[in-house]
């Protein structure tokens, strides 16, 4: 029998890179998550935009459990049925032609930033290796991707940090205009960026970032992590703006919880990365591929992202009803359930606290810098969820506004 566990063995046993909550999660069901002591909170964070099913889905449990009876790992030098009929479904889904599987966002969009790279080396030389990113983005945690992410609070103590890499204003198609050039290889792009503030690109500077790629033979790259597999209400962002990136970078939510990610692009650009060029112990493995199907299957249906565009309005309007009473934010911001409330200037800064008082009350928060509050729920959250966490919610807001007088 194992011992018991405890939020202080955490201090004692691990790296301190994280700051978990106070209360450690025992189990969970749909949008309804029991700590050890069982207490109940309703989950608007949702893994970080992952559990996009929510917990312990009975259909994802299904296909885990059948997967793991049968094959479990094998390594690249082999394929496997699942994770080919996951490459199929998001062909079949997207503009993508060729796909390649790792196991989680960063190596994604490591792979979207080697991919651009070596596509420009193999067919312009050497002097076109530029990578356009964007000030307040966030791509990962990689030395490649943090470096990329415009975020220099996550990089600047790993200095040196690679080449190359120049920041341009999210939204600001001049400042891309003004730094991009022949020798630029890719410009990478967050149609909404998440870990920034829940910002959403404006339709006009995705366009324009399309039209620069085109004129200077650079690839455009979407990280749609985040925003990926339905989160928008469309299964990705793109098509939501009707701009076709050429590579694209998606994971968390494509397993619904189980660790995977993958890079879609097309089949001239994805010849690019030849055997032995790149790779991964993991990526790719029956389980994950097993997960993943079924996540396509269930979220890639009309009622289920149309429901996306109703919840949005459930979430929206309560948060509005919210912030008439109380007076907290001067925004509220977002595409379908990737909401962001940004706070006001009494406020400014204390995102953490509401987070923190959220907790108290039952309800799970995400934040998205110190001035926003961030809701990425599960795209199939019930009407009573949403309206059990959101009075929990605004009974934290009080607290911290008593706080705070």
């Amino acid at each position: 029998m194992q011992q018991s566990v405890s939020r202080q063995d955490f201090d004692r046993w691990m790296v301190p890179a994280y700051s978990p909550a106070s209360f450690v999660p025992d189990r969970a069901e749909g949008s309804v998550l029991w700590d050890q002591n069982g207490k109940d909170y309703i989950d608007f964070a949702g893994g970080i935009a992952v559990n996009a099913l929510g917990h312990a889905h009975p259909e994802l449990q299904q296909a885990l459990t059948q997967q793991a009876a049968k094959l479990w790992h094998t390594g690249n030098g082999y394929t496997n049925a699942p994770i080919l009929h996951l490459a199929k479904q998001l062909i079949d889904a997207t503009f993508a032609e060729r796909v390649f599987f790792c196991n989680s966002g960063a190596e994604a969009n490591e792979a979207a930033l080697k991919l651009a790279r070596k596509y420009a080396h193999d067919n312009f030389g050497p002097e076109k290796s530029g990578i356009i990113a964007f000030n307040n983005a966030f791509h990962g945690r990689t030395l490649f991707t943090v470096s990329a992410g415009g975020q220099p609070a996550y990089s600047k103590d790993f200095a040196p940090l690679p080449a190359g890499i120049d920041h341009a204003v999210f939204n600001d198609l001049d400042s891309v205009a003004r730094l991009i050039n022949d020798r630029t290889a890719a410009v990478i792009v967050e149609p909404i960026q998440g870990e920034g503030g829940v910002l959403p690109a404006e339709p006009a500077f995705l366009r324009g970032l399309r039209e620069l790629c085109d004129r200077h033979n650079a690839l455009l790259i979407f990280d749609e992590v985040q925003s990926g597999v339905g989160r928008t209400g469309s299964l990705y962002a793109y098509m939501h703006y009707g701009v076709t990136p050429d590579v694209l970078s998606t994971a968390k939510a494509l397993g619904g919880g189980f660790p995977i990610g993958a890079m879609l692009t097309t089949e001239k650009l994805g010849a690019a990365l030849n055997v032995g060029s790149h790779g991964t112990t993991y990526g790719g493995n029956p389980l994950a591929g097993a997960v993943g199907g079924k996540v396509m299957e269930l979220i890639n249906r009309p009622e289920v992202l149309e429901g996306v565009q109703l919840r949005h309005r459930w979430f929206t309007d309560g948060l509005n009803a919210i912030n008439q009473r109380l007076h907290l934010f001067k925004e509220i911001r977002g595409l379908g359930l990737l909401i962001g409330c940004v706070l006001n200037e009494d406020f400014s800064g204390k995102a953490k606290q509401f987070s923190l008082a959220a907790a108290q009350q039952g309800v799970m928060v995400l934040i998205a810098g110190a001035n926003v509050v961030r809701f990425a729920p599960s795209l199939i959250i019930s009407e009573q969820d949403v309206e059990t966490g959101l009075a929990r919610f605004e009974r934290a807001c009080e607290s911290v506004i008593k706080g705070a007088s």
